[in-house]
């Protein structure tokens, strides 16, 4: 990474007091920009300490009750040892792989709705999250026995890529544009759903029932693998978001006056897309098809940081990120001792929200 310059910018005046409202991340030769506002990194700080004390007290419930300096303790290495299996093998791999599924599910949905300019996109809607599943439900049905269960997520990723290329060339007409894009997505989609449906039927109920678990999303039997391949997809991908995040804000003008400016709207755009399906592939290759996340998080940030994507970025992560913690941990203590998936309680509130947001773009017109 270039060595990065730190610069303080568009000052604005309060009661005869310039007030720097900006921090400007820069590289040496100026392609690599981000600006954010200082509103937003406390509202970054404070989501991520709170998703740290809600993982410190949370993490210790359960059948055997860990206290939460317990907690802390091992987080630091320095646990008693009576709990090393409980917290190291158990419930700390679980807690940061619904985080860090929620994080990528959260980025994912802010650059659809980047990219499309519309609040209704999310990973789930444009056929994406339908990609990976019916790749996933096809290798447990008929791939499982062939082939490790290791694959699974490998098939997953790949059912997300090529939907994701079916929906961007029949979208394609001298170009891509937003609306083309989620129409084609949205068809897909329900294509997907059908044939998903469909192989649920024809296959054997032991089989629909292991499909089906995975088809509702949860992180229940995460393990280290999976906390360290959500790792190199996040750390991969969302700095090359934030790399493109003043591409993203200027296609919200429209693709004329973004092209005007010097954006190379479609390569920007289709790398853009990539970078989606990789974040979202991934979440749903380890946590199965977790719905809405990717619909609600960038809303959540919005109504916090507002919409220059820098911020929505990193906010709509954290904001993802306890969206399913909070789900997992609800779906694994609220019925205790049945551990249901936490894709029923995200879908519980995604659901309705969604049909708000209908309802709400339907009054504006």
């Amino acid at each position: 990474m270039k060595r990065m310059n730190v610069k303080h910018g568009a000052s604005t005046s309060t009661g005869g007091k310039n007030v720097n409202r900006y921090i400007t991340l820069r590289s040496r030769d100026g392609r690599f920009h981000i600006q954010l506002e200082k509103k937003a990194l406390w509202m970054i700080g404070g989501l991520a300490l709170a998703l740290l004390l809600i993982g410190i007290i949370s993490v210790g419930w359960g059948d055997t009750y860990v206290h939460p300096w317990e907690v802390l303790r091992a987080m630091w290495g320095r646990g008693s040892g009576d709990y090393d299996f409980i917290l190291y093998r158990l419930r700390f791999p679980r807690a940061l792989t619904g985080v860090l599924v929620g994080a990528a599910l959260g980025i994912a949905g802010a650059v659809l709705q980047g990219i499309i300019r519309n609040p209704l996109a999310s990973p789930d809607i444009l056929g994406i999250t339908g990609g990976a599943s019916v790749a996933a439900v096809t290798f447990i049905a008929y791939g499982g026995a062939i082939l490790s269960v290791q694959w699974l997520p490998v098939a997953a990723v790949a059912g997300a890529l090529v939907v994701s290329l079916l929906v961007y060339i029949l979208a394609w007409k001298q170009g891509v544009t937003p609306i083309r894009l989620v129409l084609v997505g949205i068809g897909l989609a329900s294509a997907m759903s059908s044939i998903t449906t469909l192989m649920l039927v024809m296959s054997s109920s032991f089989t629909a029932g292991k499909a089906y678990i995975w088809l509702t999303g949860s992180v229940y039997g995460a393990s280290w693998d999976n906390v360290y391949t959500m790792l190199i997809a996040l750390g991969v991908c969302t700095p090359l978001v934030l790399f493109f995040a003043r591409s993203l804000n200027t296609q919200e003008l429209g693709d004329d006056v973004a092209t005007s400016l010097g954006v190379k709207v479609q390569r920007h755009r289709v790398m853009l897309l990539l970078l989606s399906v990789i974040l979202a592939g991934t979440a749903v290759a380890v946590a199965g098809a977790i719905g809405f996340v990717g619909l609600i998080a960038p809303h959540i940030a919005r109504r916090l940081v507002g919409r220059s994507m820098g911020s929505l970025t990193l906010v709509s992560a954290l904001a993802g990120g306890l969206l399913v913690y909070i789900a997992d941990l609800l779906a694994r203590t609220a019925f205790y001792p049945i551990d249901i998936p936490a894709g029923i309680f995200t879908a519980g509130v995604g659901a309705p929200f969604f049909l708000y947001l209908l309802l709400q773009r339907r009054d504006r017109r």
